[in-house]
């Protein structure tokens, strides 16, 4: 394994590293690791994506940590193993604990509905398009906590379809960054819904909606609530809503035009702290701090001794919850797959275009970060690069790679 250090800036509070092992020691194959590696440094020489990071973990140790390319294609930076990345949605699943938190502290169960914690969403109306128009109907059921999780709560995103409610969208504030979470499930309360409650999966801003529960049920802004609860016991101490100044020499950055579609690749400024706290898609973090959170997820809820998530509840949150009767339309969603509450589930060993185990959990990030965890095979991966353009093809062959290795 390759280390690779930038320093010449004052030093960041420091994560502590998982246990490391030799990737034989773990049932890995070097040999196989290595073809991993050789196949991402080609990509990086092609110009797929300037750097990543790739950690593969098993038993409780990493087998295999690399940082590979440039940290950034204005510079000669190396991507090291510390670089700062946009998470995106890989914020999700963290946010989804921390709501699993709140119910195992009996503030609510998966069933309440969401006009509950935030009124707004009472008089809320579903948009069903006929002849161009749209027309507003009455909600069949509310929207519950447990649809905002699997994403079946009738809320979207602007930019996964274009339809007259996703134009809706388009046309609000939604995406700005200066409005505060209290504003932003406001004006989502105050927009139709794209289908029923429970009758389809949209992946959406429902995580979001998730985050401003957390506010008003915790009495916390959302960064208060998640460095208390999940980022300070775990140690993610590089994960938050922004990084400061002094982390300016580790931004991971994308090429500024996409080197497939030549289109204009524009990410929030990571030096920025932002109004809206998006409990969809706003951390930054770096690969061990979110590794930290993988190892949680693994060991069932704790890490060093500290309990974060019942067992249990963890289960309930890496099954599928959609089941046959709810309508999935979107390549979001692979083949053989479903969705639990903050996680897309591995439901069938075959289907998919890629291995994996029934049972492995995971989400990614628009920018191309991506984290499974399997624990048919007592292994987590967590990968990082910042290549919007690139990031389902990049999982895809990180997959087969990764499960090549697998002795």
């Amino acid at each position: 394994m390759t280390a690779q250090t930038v320093a010449k800036h004052a030093p960041a509070p420091q994560t502590p590293p998982l246990p490391q092992a030799k990737p034989e020691s773990l049932g890995l194959s070097p040999a196989a690791l290595q073809r991993m590696s050789d196949a991402f440094k080609r990509e990086i020489d092609k110009g797929t994506v300037p750097g990543v990071t790739v950690m593969v973990a098993r038993r409780g140790q990493v087998g295999w940590f690399e940082a590979l390319g440039r940290q950034s294609p204005a510079a000669s930076t190396p991507m090291a193993h510390n670089s700062i990345f946009r998470i995106f949605s890989m914020t999700k699943p963290i946010v989804s604990v921390g709501i699993m938190m709140l119910l195992e502290e009996g503030h609510f169960v998966l069933g309440d509905p969401i006009a509950k914690f935030i009124p707004e969403f009472a008089d809320q109306k579903v948009g069903v398009e006929n002849n161009g128009k749209l027309d507003l109907v009455p909600l069949a059921r509310p929207i519950t906590i447990q649809d905002l999780l699997r994403h079946t709560s009738g809320i979207t995103y602007d930019h996964t379809g274009n339809s007259l409610v996703q134009q809706l969208y388009k046309e609000s504030r939604l995406r700005s960054r200066k409005i505060s979470n209290a504003e932003h499930a406001s004006l989502v309360g105050s927009l139709p819904l794209i289908c029923q409650p429970g009758s389809e999966w949209n992946y959406s801003r429902s995580t979001d909606i998730l985050g401003r529960i957390i506010e008003v049920v915790s009495g916390k802004s959302l960064s208060a609530y998640l460095a208390e609860k999940i980022l300070a016991p775990l140690q993610m101490a590089e994960t938050a809503f922004h990084t400061g100044e002094e982390n300016a020499g580790r931004l991971a950055e994308a090429f500024p035009i996409d080197p497939w579609s030549g289109e204009k690749v524009q990410l929030f400024n990571m030096l920025e702290q932002p109004v809206m706290e998006s409990g969809g898609g706003g951390l930054v973090s770096t690969t061990m701090d979110y590794a930290r959170f993988c190892q949680m997820l693994l060991n069932g809820g704790t890490l060093d001794g500290n309990r974060i998530i019942g067992r249990k509840t963890l289960e309930l949150m890496a099954s599928d919850h959609l089941g046959p009767k709810v309508k999935v339309a979107s390549r979001l969603m692979p083949a053989g797959h479903g969705f639990g509450l903050g996680f897309a589930v591995r439901t069938q060993p075959g289907m998919a275009p890629f291995a994996g185990s029934v049972g492995q959990f995971f989400w990614s990030g628009m920018a191309g970060t991506f984290f499974w965890i399997d624990p048919a095979e007592e292994m987590f991966a967590v990968f990082m690069m910042q290549g919007p353009g690139q990031r389902e093809y990049i999982r895809s062959l990180l997959r087969g790679l990764v499960y090549a290795a697998v002795e």
